[in-house]
């Protein structure tokens, strides 16, 4: 009990919307404070991500993991 599912999302190589497309979909899937976490490999996509979903009632965090490789962190609070 209290363990948590995880969605992972890795968009690298993919271009908008379909990482969008792709969010939308397992954030209907999600429930409240199960985090989804998204990999890409493009900064645009990580800056679409952050100003598409920094609207909504989400808890997100972005992060330069490695070189050129972004982790986006989004819940549903």
């Amino acid at each position: 009990m209290g363990d948590k599912i995880m969605i992972e999302l890795d968009v690298t190589g993919e271009f908008c919307p379909i990482p969008i497309i792709r969010i939308k979909a397992a954030l209907k899937k999600s429930d409240v404070g199960e985090p989804i976490i998204i990999t890409t490999d493009h900064s645009c996509v990580a800056q679409n991500i952050s100003e598409t979903f920094s609207k909504n009632t989400l808890s997100m965090t972005s992060e330069e993991i490695m070189n050129g490789i972004w982790e986006i962190i989004i819940k549903k609070v």
